[in-house]
């Protein structure tokens, strides 16, 4: 069986790689990647690296062919990046593809206000419409991306947060790694939509105790409202373009839309999650 992974290069992208190639043979196993020369180190251990460009669709369908499962993991051009998935849905489709796993975000639905979900809930709707298998993994918020959000509260005492008193099940690329090879060599996960999560939802209040842990000095919580934390992170550094979107990861919170915990990286992944105390 030949399993295929996008963006092969990207963050996930390798941690997904390097498991696969420990779980099956390297010979099964075809990254796909804009710029080859990146994956040259998985090449000389036996995979088979492709050009594949989102961009330029004519050539999409060569990059799947042989490929009976695939990983399309989500282009970080938010707002921008549905028509780069559905042609690569498209090519894998006529490439003869059987099954597609899609990494996508907790409860992509037109009441969760994350930016990110109109992207997701197109990508989704295109993949059940596509006559391909599919998988859904709905990864919560990268547990890997709080660590500098923890320190930053840890040396200045403060923080600073829209979360109210929602939390969210943070969980780490490695488990979503972990989740998504599950999937892509086992049986039983077509047709289904799995939220991989964090082993605790951590609330503002949660976050500012490893900070303090972390300082050794008490850190406060400053709850704020959207508009002021969206002027805040501008007043950081944060481009007034992007701001609006790590706001809306607060408002996401605040609401309830990924506090859902689950057991799926350990009952798929084969592995206990990790908390985000242990990442820290």
């Amino acid at each position: 069986m030949t399993i295929a992974i996008t963006g092969a290069s990207g963050h996930l992208g390798r941690l997904v790689a390097d498991q696969l190639l420990d779980t099956v043979d390297p010979a099964e196993v075809v990254l796909l990647t804009r710029d080859p020369a990146k994956l040259a180190d998985y090449a000389a251990r036996g995979a088979d690296v492709r050009a594949a460009d989102f961009s330029k669709p004519e050539e999409l369908v060569d990059a799947f062919a042989g490929v009976e499962r695939a990983l399309l993991i989500s282009t970080d051009a938010v707002g921008a990046r549905v028509e780069g998935h559905l042609a690569a849905i498209a090519a894998a489709a006529k490439a003869g593809v059987r099954h597609m796993a899609y990494t996508s975000i907790s409860e992509p639905t037109a009441d969760n206000p994350a930016g990110v979900v109109p992207d997701h809930a197109a990508t989704e709707d295109a993949l059940r419409e596509s006559g391909l298998a599919w998988t859904m993994l709905r990864n919560n918020l990268y547990a890997d991306m709080q660590v500098d959000t923890v320190a930053q509260a840890a040396a200045s005492g403060q923080l600073v947060t829209n979360f109210g008193d929602g939390g969210a099940a943070y969980v780490t690329r490695e488990d979503c790694a972990a989740v998504a090879v599950g999937v892509l060599t086992s049986e039983g996960h077509e047709g289904k939509a799995y939220d991989v999560t964090g082993p605790q939802a951590y609330t503002a209040t949660d976050l500012a105790a490893l900070a303090t842990e972390q300082s050794g000095k008490p850190v406060e919580v400053v709850q704020v409202d959207d508009e002021a934390y969206t002027a805040g992170l501008v007043t950081a550094g944060v481009p007034d373009f992007i701001a609006p979107l790590f706001t809306s990861f607060g408002t996401a919170t605040r609401l309830g839309k990924l506090a859902t915990v689950t057991d799926v990286v350990e009952k798929i992944g084969g592995r206990k999650p990790t908390p985000l105390s242990a990442l820290i």
